[in-house]
């Protein structure tokens, strides 16, 4: 039909004309692969910054230790599980309670200043739910009164509808069976004799 071009000479494409090749969106987060960002959204959809400019205050006041007993006691006699289980949240599972609280025993064994690790926590937890820094600076909180601290970023956690007692794989399980509960349709079995 139509006389071919000798090597070389025939005219390439514009490379305008030519689709950039697509980026893969990032489906999983942290170092389990076996979740979604989908999850993650469910389980915290107020991880995303409001729109508004000013900061969120706190749930709870750093002094109101005593409005869960539980937490409470957990941070005053152990404070190691307390800030496991916090960190454990806020890296979304990507770090076990474990290290997270063999670390910051660890350290607070060596230095006795547990607070130079658990302070960059409290800034990470305060940056997912767009948080006032409050009553100073975080590092400056964890340093006076770092199971007041520790207390309060735990209740901070429970108000969001988080249990840190379960952990991040559990409360991911736990979301999807009451997603599923509320999607599965109720099935009326009609009149009977």
């Amino acid at each position: 039909m139509y006389p071919q071009a000798p090597m070389g000479l025939s005219n390439p494409a514009p490379l305008a004309s030519v689709p950039p090749p697509s980026q893969p969106t990032p489906t999983f987060i942290g170092v389990n692969a076996s979740f979604r960002r989908e999850d993650v959204d469910s389980i915290d959809p107020t991880s995303k910054k409001p729109a508004k400019d000013s900061p969120a205050p706190w749930s709870t006041s750093l002094c109101d230790c005593c409005e869960d007993l539980d937490s409470c006691c957990l941070t005053c006699w152990c404070p190691c599980i307390a800030f496991g289980r916090i960190a454990e949240m806020v890296d979304r599972g990507s770090t076990s309670c474990g290290v997270s609280g063999a670390v910051y025993g660890l350290i607070l064994c060596m230095s006795g200043c547990g607070c130079l690790y658990s302070c960059f926590y409290r800034t990470k937890l305060r940056g997912q739910y767009f948080l006032k820094k409050s009553p100073c600076g975080d590092c400056c909180v964890h340093c006076c009164c770092e199971g007041c601290a520790l207390c309060q970023e735990y209740r901070q956690l429970k108000k969001q509808g988080l249990d840190p007692s379960m952990g991040w794989h559990g409360n991911v399980e736990r979301q999807k069976r009451l997603a599923a509960k509320a999607a599965a349709p109720t099935v009326d079995r009609g009149m009977l004799r």
